[in-house]
């Protein structure tokens, strides 16, 4: 199947044809963490949003170079480390191990390269250099490097503004009195201080700004232009504006990148996620609760960009919908061989794939995609309650889905494998006969007698779920 993938651009503002500037090979960066903390829902929901994506393009044929950085030396990590004692850059490092942890749990694994801002010292300072050259910055005497918004003409463009907004994240060291304009961001911090880490520079020994960071990295690996560049909603502004401004600026190329992706903002419960509300959820907090593969499907039955709020009650329906699906895997592998199986299965089936990427294609919209299964599902289910689904169809069927799940990890086929005894798969189909003639008073006595047994039984629209206790 040929795909045509449109992806919503935010600097064009519409649905775009994904074009990589070389051939099918896609350069691509992700605005990583700031390790001061441990890493929350609202990181996850971005990071596994943009996996899923990364594996889809490279399932279709796309050679995708995924890379992202990690902010290991900011206000928030030099305040946190000073108020518990410890070197930033050990308080740093062990929020790094924590937060490459925490991926690993959440299956995230297509990453390339992740890249801690430290390592490019020698890259930053080179670039607040060519940009004080080119009359982009000024200095602020025993201060720092300010960039100049007022001397690059599409400052905003991106945003569609140039002022602060309340979701806008920000950084503290862009605050100075004696700045040109409101707007103008720090390049480089002057201090020769040794509470917190500084270098030499030409211009002063400090350490660097935050926006300045990302562009040192892209432009190592990427040069001055690539593809993609992705990250939450809240740091359009000022972040990735400002990256626009620097890279641009140094390079007198445009665009810097073709497609910027945004991911929407995550609620708890329709609140903002905050530790004052008491409704902060890390990672390692839901991992306590629930297994990886429901994070991962509460992300991608949502569409990337929009607003997603996440709570205890949307999580029962994830873990009705991931084992809908388990189910139907277990059926489809317990298929035997039939003489007289539905004929139209193989166009369904056909059909059923067609759409299904047809959706991907369109904006990654995953919502539609799973609305495409969820309805194969539904129709294959009677033909295999029937017993008239061909063990061939069966078994292409059972393998789809497990490219499927290489793309987005929502099935533990290891879970799957486990066989239902024949004994309790008659049990079953016996209690589903005397369901649909409303014998009420046997469907229960069998139910009662598959518990017994040790399984319980979960009934959905769609048929009965059942699992060893």
């Amino acid at each position: 199947m040929k795909h045509q993938i449109k992806i919503y651009n935010t600097l064009s503002g519409k649905k775009d044809l994904l074009k990589p500037r070389k051939g099918r090979k896609v350069n691509l960066f992700v605005c990583g963490p700031t390790v001061y903390d441990y890493s929350h829902l609202g990181h996850a929901r971005t990071y596994i949003a943009f996996d899923a994506f990364v594996k889809y393009l490279r399932a279709t044929g796309f050679d995708v170079f995924y890379l992202q950085n990690i902010t290991d030396l900011d206000d928030k990590i030099i305040a946190r480390a000073r108020e518990k004692g410890v070197a930033p850059k050990d308080w740093a490092e062990s929020f790094i191990k924590e937060h490459l942890k925490n991926m690993k749990d959440l299956k995230i694994d297509s990453v390339n390269k992740y890249a801690k801002a430290t390592s490019y010292i020698k890259q930053i300072i080179s670039q607040v250099k060519r940009l004080m050259e080119k009359g982009y910055a000024y200095e602020i005497a025993g201060d720092g490097i300010y960039y100049d918004i007022s001397k690059f003409k599409n400052y905003g463009k991106l945003a569609g503004r140039t002022a602060l907004g309340a979701e806008d994240s920000v950084s503290r060291i862009d605050y100075s009195k004696d700045k040109k304009n409101r707007g103008d961001f720090c390049l480089w911090k002057i201090s020769d201080s040794d509470n917190e880490p500084n270098w030499p520079s030409t211009f002063g020994k400090g350490r660097p700004g935050w926006h300045i960071e990302d562009t040192a990295i892209t432009e190592t690996f990427f040069g001055a232009q690539y593809d993609i560049h992705g990250g939450a909603r809240d740091i359009i502004f000022p972040h990735h504006e400002a990256e626009i401004a620097q890279m641009e600026a140094l390079s007198g190329k445009n665009p810097l990148v073709k497609y910027w992706m945004h991911t929407g903002f995550l609620t708890i419960e329709g609140q903002k996620m905050s530790k004052s509300l008491k409704n902060f959820i890390t990672i390692n907090d839901f991992l306590r609760r629930h297994p990886a593969k429901y994070l991962r499907f509460f992300v991608v039955k949502n569409l990337w960009r929009s607003p997603v709020d996440y709570s205890e009650s949307a999580m029962i329906e994830v873990k009705s919908a991931v084992e809908r699906i388990e189910q139907f895997l277990r059926k489809l592998k317990e298929v035997k061989a039939v003489k007289s199986g539905d004929k139209n299965l193989k166009n369904k089936f056909k059909a059923f794939k067609e759409n299904f990427y047809k959706e991907l294609d369109d904006d990654f919209n995953t919502p539609k995609a799973f609305a495409v299964l969820f309805d194969f599902i539904k129709e294959t289910n009677k033909t295999l309650d029937e017993d008239k689904v061909f063990k061939k169809e069966a078994v292409e069927i059972y393998k789809f889905l497990e490219e499927i799940n290489k793309i987005f990890g929502i099935i533990d086929f290891k879970e799957v494998s486990k066989t239902i005894p024949a004994e309790i798969r008659k049990l079953l189909k016996n209690r589903e006969k005397f369901r649909k003639e409303q014998n009420w008073a046997k469907s229960d006595e069998l139910r009662a007698e598959i518990e017994r047994q040790g399984y319980i039984i979960e009934d959905t629209k769609d048929g009965a779920i059942v699992k060893k206790i």
